[in-house]
C-alpha cells in the first residue's frame, strides 16, 4: 500500500451518554484544516499520499473519530483538494484570493472562516502536516476549553536539545549558551529538557481569534504530546522519514468488521477472457502459483481466472483476524456463474454475493442485516457502478488501475494493479489498526 478498531467499538451508535458532552458544553467547536493548493515546498502537498493515504486524510479521520467536533472543515482555494477533502467526510470553506496569496497567516484565514460561520465558539486549526495526531490527543485538549476553563490551547513536544547564541557569519563575537551551563553540563536523564510547540494543533475561542486577534491568549494552556506523535513536513526531505514514522505511530482508524471486495478488476484483473469451450463446464483447476505469483484456474466452458498468491494469503490474514469477507460478483461478470466455485475452492470462508448494476442498494441491504454502519466497513471496488460504495465506506480503496473517476471516490490507491497483489495491498492497511492495538504484533 503505497492509507483506515475490534469488540466492535460503538462509536458509531449516537447514545445520550456520547451526545452529553456537546449539550453540556453549549458552544459549536469546529475543526480547520488549513490546505492552501499553492504549497512551495512540495506541490499540492496536502494531498500528496502519504504511507497510501493523502497527508489531509490523516488529520481528518483523527479529527472525525475523536467526536468532539460539532463540524470539521477543510479550508482550501483547490478543486482537487475539495474534492479530497469531501471523500474524508469534511466540509469545505472556499476560501477568497485574499487569503490564498504566500503572503497570508493562518490567522487571517481563520477569521474569513469564523466570519462566514457565526454559530462557531471554539475553533481547532488541526495542520495538516501532522499525521501522527490521534483522537485521544484533540480529546485530552479539548477538555482544557471545555472543563477547565482555559481560551486557548496549543501542542507542545519536550525536546533535550542545548541551544546556543547565533553569531553572524565572519563576527569575532563568541557563541554563549541559552539554556545550559557548560561547566555543570546535565545528563539527559536529569535534565526536564523543554517544550516546544510543535505546531500540529491550535485551540481558541472565536473571542480571542476575532477581538485580539490572535491563537494565543487569554487564559493558555498546552497539551504535551509524545515525541513519536510530533511529525511534521515541510520539504521533500521529510517525506520518507514522516512515512515510517506514520506506519508505526499514526492513527489508521477504527477496525473494520467487513469488508467488501469485487472479483473483477480487483481480485482479478478487469474482465476476464474468454476461452474455447472444453469438457465439462464449471470445472475450476488449480494450478502452482505462475513466476509472477498467480494461481490460475479454468472456468472451462468460458473463462479461464488468475488470483494472485498474495491476494489469496491476505484475505487468509483477514479472516484469521475475523474480518468477515464478502466477494462481489456482477450479473455482466462472467465470473458469476462461478461464484459458488469461487468460494468452495479457490476463496474459502469468504461469503460471494451476486449484485445488480447498482451495487450500493445489495451492500446496504446486507449492512441493515448485520445492523452494520458504513465506518465499519471497507470497500474495495474498480468499476464505475462502485462510486457510491466507495465514498460512503469507512475505509475505502481502488487499485493502480482503476479508472480516473474512480479513484478519486476512493480514500486510498493501491500501489499495485489489479489482479497482481492489490488486494493484499488493501488487507495489510485494513489489518494495521489491530496491529496498532497490541492484538498482532507478527509481521504481516
Amino acid at each position: 500500500m503505497a492509507t483506515r478498531k475490534r469488540g466492535m467499538p460503538q462509536e458509531n451508535v449516537i447514545s445520550e451518554e456520547a451526545e452529553s458532552p456537546k449539550k453540556l458544553r453549549s458552544r459549536h467547536v469546529a475543526a480547520l484544516i488549513l490546505a492552501r493548493g499553492g504549497s512551495k515546498g512540495i506541490p499540492l502537498k496536502n494531498i500528496k499520499p502519504l504511507a497510501g493515504v493523502p497527508l489531509v486524510g490523516w488529520v481528518l479521520r483523527a479529527a472525525i473519530d475523536s467526536g468532539e467536533f460539532d463540524s470539521v472543515w477543510v479550508s482550501t482555494d483547490h478543486d482537487e483538494i475539495e474534492k479530497v477533502a469531501k471523500s474524508w467526510g469534511a466540509k469545505v470553506h472556499r476560501r477568497s484570493q485574499e487569503v490564498s496569496k504566500d503572503s497570508s497567516t493562518s490567522l487571517e484565514t481563520i477569521q474569513e472562516f469564523l466570519k462566514k460561520n457565526t454559530d462557531v465558539t471554539v475553533v481547532c486549526n488541526i495542520q495538516a502536516t501532522s499525521p501522527c495526531l490521534h483522537p485521544t490527543h484533540l480529546k485530552e485538549a479539548l477538555k482544557k476549553i471545555t472543563k477547565d476553563g482555559y481560551d486557548s490551547v496549543f501542542s507542545v513536544v519536550r525536546r533535550h536539545q542545548f541551544r546556543w547564541k547565533e553569531v553572524k557569519k565572519g563576527s569575532d563575537e563568541c557563541t554563549q549558551p541559552e539554556n545550559l551551563n557548560p561547566a555543570k553540563r546535565p545528563r539527559r536523564q536529569d535534565w526536564n529538557g523543554e517544550l516546544i510547540e510543535n505546531g500540529s494543533f491550535y485551540f481558541a475561542t472565536r473571542d480571542l481569534i476575532m477581538k485580539e486577534g490572535r491563537l494565543q491568549g487569554g487564559r493558555v494552556a498546552y497539551f504535551e504530546m509524545e515525541p513519536q506523535h510530533s511529525v511534521d513536513i515541510d520539504v521533500n526531505s521529510d517525506w520518507p522519514l514522516a512515512e515510517q514514522r506514520v506506519l508505526t505511530y499514526g492513527y489508521f482508524g477504527r477496525r473494520v468488521s467487513l469488508m467488501f471486495c469485487e472479483v473483477s478488476g480487483c481480485l482479478t484483473k478487469r474482465r476476464v477472457q474468454d476461452r474455447p469451450r472444453e469438457s465439462p463446464p464449471y470445472c475450476l483447476r488449480p494450478r502452482q502459483p505462475s513466476a509472477k505469483g498467480s494461481v490460475h484456474s479454468r472456468d472451462t466452458e468460458r473463462s479461464s481466472v488468475s488470483i494472485h498468491s498474495r491476494d489469496r494469503e491476505g484475505l487468509r490474514k483477514l479472516q484469521k483476524d475475523n474480518v468477515k469477507v464478502v466477494l462481489l460478483t456482477s450479473v455482466e461478470d462472467v465470473l458469476s456463474s462461478l461464484r459458488q466455485k469461487l468460494k468452495l475452492k479457490t476463496m474459502r470462508k469468504c461469503e460471494v454475493m451476486l449484485v445488480g448494476k447498482d451495487p450500493l442498494k445489495d451492500v446496504k441491504s446486507m449492512m441493515k442485516k448485520r445492523k452494520l454502519d458504513w465506518k465499519d466497513v471497507a470497500y474495495m471496488g474498480c468499476d464505475t457502478t462502485s462510486i457510491s460504495c466507495l465514498k460512503e465506506a469507512g475505509l475505502s480503496v481502488a487499485p493502480a488501475d482503476a479508472p480516473r473517476n474512480v479513484i478519486q471516490a476512493a480514500k486510498l490507491l493501491c500501489e499495485s494493479r489489479s489482479g497482481a497483489g492489490a488486494v493484499w495491498d488493501f488487507a495489510k492497511h485494513v489489518r494495521l489498526p489491530m496491529k496498532q492495538d497490541g492484538t498482532d504484533r507478527n509481521c504481516f
